[in-house]
């Protein structure tokens, strides 16, 4: 904490700028010093609440640090203590990091950054061992992310052992095993928590019958893993190069308009890094209820810049089938083609292929559909990616990828991590809708609010 700057001091909890040091750098804020800039609740204090959004926090001195930790002489209003009074009357905000027992880090604890609080009053009293304590009311600021407290000391957990004491577990797995790691479903938001239901979870895509998937590729003549662009086959479609680089289990170069990954026709194995994609779910993800955007997704893991996180997955159907206004929210169109031609409000990928003659489909030519011929249908049958929320600012982009076959109209679509995504941060992608898009059974334009929460937000969905 000392070292990325979110907290000043080694050992102290009050985190504060000095009469010396305030005047000497910040000498025409108008601000009179010592005021605080932090502070670390970490179980320190006999006498500290926390209640996540109001905290009651115990000011500094006079507790046995070797010992018990108990209260063994009186407080004295100086220092950090005073800080936190000056940042009252002053109303100044002050950063809060929690402190969670962690067995399985390496130092034991585990500390998040919870946002900023305002010290809304303060009082002395005599405490829980008798000796005088100032006490400090703070209240969390509104417009700030959701808070990820009550998770945090799971992050690091493993196994079974972890999801044992999940704060709000309601069940182990929702993927019931289909998928190489569970996914587990948490609610701490309403009174009679219920599981995700109304859904069969699948783990892989599948067809309508009146839907016909083309043959599969041609694919390259590589062995084991594929490790030469100018020889393989399929690195020559993306164009001329692999699309991904094998750190952390394979990793997107760049966003483009349709990757090319190695298929059942070709010489390499599962562990080529050109079908990394394929290789199913490699971070612990959880479904998780929120207070006002139904159900979301967050990792417990880091998740590093293009790692793959999951694919949509669903039952590919006629998109002229598909009522999408009669209550189903998981209707993914497949609009590869119509992103590469910038059809519709689209925004086109950063880098740019060649499609294959295989595909019957040429670029900027007469596809001016505005709606896909194909979609993925979640509604029913669906995996984790159909919990994932929008946001106007999103951590996760949407990659068509072709593996199997080469028609761009069927491709799969698979979410990418657009930054390096920390644990416990909600994962989010753009729907995509272009504003007064979407129709109602009346003719009327359907406008739907946006509670993403970014500092971009567009106000609207569509």
């Amino acid at each position: 904490m000392v070292a990325v700057g979110i907290h000043g001091h080694w050992l102290a909890g009050i985190c504060f700028i000095g009469e010396s040091e305030g005047k000497k750098k910040y000498k025409d804020s108008g601000y009179v010093f010592p005021v605080g800039v932090a502070i670390v609740l970490s179980g320190q204090y006999e006498d500290d609440v926390d209640n996540s959004d109001e905290i009651v926090y115990t000011g500094q001195g006079g507790h046995d640090l070797l010992g018990n930790k108990r209260q063994i002489k009186d407080q004295v209003m100086k220092r950090g203590n005073l800080a936190l009074k000056n940042n009252m009357i002053q109303s100044l905000p002050i950063r809060v990091i929690r402190g969670n027992d962690c067995p399985n880090s390496i130092t034991k604890r585990l500390y998040t950054y919870d946002g900023l609080y305002k010290v809304d009053e303060y009082w002395a009293e005599r405490g829980v061992s008798g000796f005088t304590v100032f006490k400090y009311r703070l209240k969390r600021l509104p417009g700030q992310p959701e808070l990820v407290t009550n998770q945090v000391q799971f992050v690091r957990g493993k196994g079974s052992q972890a999801q044992s004491e999940i704060h709000g577990l309601i069940c182990k797995d929702i993927s019931y095993g289909r998928e190489t790691l569970p996914v587990p479903a948490t609610n701490i938001v309403d009174d009679s928590p219920e599981t995700p239901e109304g859904f069969t979870y699948i783990n892989s895509i599948e067809v309508a019958s009146n839907v016909k998937i083309p043959p599969s590729a041609r694919g390259c003549n590589c062995k084991d893993e594929c490790t030469d662009p100018r020889t393989c086959a399929c690195a020559k479609r993306n164009p001329s190069d692999f699309p991904y680089v094998a750190q952390d289990g394979g990793r997107l170069v760049e966003a483009m308009d349709v990757v090319f990954e190695c298929g059942p026709n070709c010489g390499c194995g599962p562990k080529c890094v050109n079908r990394t994609s394929q290789k199913g779910l490699k971070y612990r993800l959880e479904v998780y209820r929120t207070p006002d955007k139904g159900w979301a997704v967050r990792s417990w893991d880091y998740i590093p810049s293009g790692a793959p996180v999951c694919e949509y997955i669903g039952v590919v159907r006629r998109t002229d089938e598909v009522d999408s206004d009669a209550g189903n929210p998981y209707i993914f169109e497949i609009d590869c083609l119509q992103t590469i031609n910038e059809i519709g409000g689209r925004e086109r990928r950063w880098r740019d292929v060649s499609l294959p003659s295989s595909s019957g489909i040429k670029r900027g030519g007469k596809t001016s559909e505005n709606v896909p011929e194909y979609c993925i249908d979640a509604g029913s049958r669906g995996n984790v990616a159909r919990f994932i929320n929008h946001s106007c600012e999103p951590n996760l982009f949407v990659q068509c990828v072709l593996s199997s076959h080469h028609d761009i109209r069927l491709a799969r679509v698979v979410l990418f991590a657009a930054d390096n995504i920390v644990p416990l941060q909600e994962l989010t992608y753009d729907y995509g809708f272009e504003l007064d898009s979407v129709v109602g059974p009346d003719g009327k334009i359907k406008k739907l609010p946006c509670h993403c929460g970014a500092p971009g937000c567009r106000k609207w969905l569509h």
